[in-house]
């Protein structure tokens, strides 16, 4: 069963707008992390940005698979636009926007997926949840204390950062804002891929980081077979985080790419 899932318009800054454009985002993520790419999409279409299911504002539920979140996108569709959208999925958002266009064909009009492919991953970000898990909310009052107490596994500021928009900082105290416990339990469904059935043969788009080691050569049979239409777009020296560390490049290849299609 499909969960509503908040949502954010940007409204288009043109009179004649295309298409809508729905962003799903990737783990432990918020849709506001597209704040910078939604504005510039905004340019041309209104831009639906949701909080995928246990994340940010939107319900948590026990079930957390892909045939799932693709049907929430479905429904976030059929609430926020006319019934058809173009989409962009990064990372878990971007395996998502794929099962989508596999599951529910007729509501995607275009399919752009950020440095993720159609395959099962080893690696795992168990880390990263399990160290957001053992923070002890009840002694936390401001997210520079947050931001302390993570030091030691996480060491890095910058995923320290990323990792801390999943808590809620209030007067009345610290909650979680994703729900850490089914992330985890459910870590090796989000990182591998289930080999649906059938095909996309709309307009699609992959962009990768030529950085990043999520969208190898190796992976492209698997692209091909289920997005016959795909094309693979690389960015230099850019890893995962592809949107936040080159949203322009991003931009403008997506861009180009949704014009193109209602060309």
């Amino acid at each position: 069963m499909s969960l509503t899932l908040h949502a954010t318009k940007v409204d288009a800054q043109t009179n004649a707008p295309g298409l809508p454009l729905v962003m799903a985002h990737g783990l432990l993520g918020q849709g506001r992390n597209f704040g910078t790419l939604a504005r510039g999409f905004a340019a041309q279409r209104d831009v639906i940005v949701v909080d995928m299911r246990n994340h940010g504002d939107s319900p948590w539920s026990d079930v957390m698979d892909y045939p799932a979140m693709a049907a929430d996108l479905a429904a976030a569709i059929k609430v926020h636009t006319q019934g058809r959208a173009h989409v962009f999925g990064h990372s878990m958002g971007g395996k998502a926007a794929m099962r989508l266009a596999l599951d529910h064909g007729a509501v995607v009009a275009s399919l752009t997926v950020a440095d993720i492919a159609p395959v099962a991953y080893t690696h795992s970000h168990a880390d990263e949840v399990d160290a957001l898990r053992s923070l002890d909310l009840a002694t936390i009052q401001k997210r520079a204390e947050a931001d302390t107490a993570l030091k030691e596994k996480v060491p890095d500021p910058t995923m320290r950062a990323f990792l801390l928009q999943n808590l809620r900082i209030s007067p009345e105290g610290v909650t979680r804002r994703s729900n850490l416990d089914i992330l985890g339990a459910e870590m090796d469904t989000m990182v591998g891929w289930d080999d649906p059935q059938g095909r996309y043969d709309g307009p699609t788009l992959f962009i990768a980081g030529g950085a990043s080691p999520y969208v190898l050569p190796e992976h492209e049979p698997a692209i091909a077979s289920l997005f016959p239409n795909a094309r693979i777009e690389r960015v230099p020296e850019a890893g995962h985080w592809i949107h936040a560390e080159k949203p322009q490049e991003v931009l403008e290849l997506s861009a180009a790419f949704l014009t193109e299609t209602e060309g």
